[in-house]
């Protein structure tokens, strides 16, 4: 695993960790870049990730949200 990938890895994982903690939790993509002081780029791929694997689902109103449907 390069250092990129093990950096991305790291994030993936803390976002997992703060939606797990905090039950309910819905932060719209502004909110997560100014949470974790996250650039658009890089909190849009990792917000895909999360989407792709099934952890989050965005909401009607654009908010991201854990994925509890499984």
């Amino acid at each position: 695993m390069s250092r990129a990938e093990a950096h991305i890895e790291e994030w993936l994982q803390l976002i997992r960790a703060e939606y797990l903690e905090i039950p309910g939790l819905c932060l719209t993509k502004a909110q997560v870049e100014r949470l974790w002081g996250l650039d658009a780029i890089t909190s849009e791929a990792l917000l895909a990730a999360l989407i792709d694997v099934n952890f989050l689902r965005r909401t009607g109103k654009g908010a991201y949200v854990r994925d509890d449907s499984a």
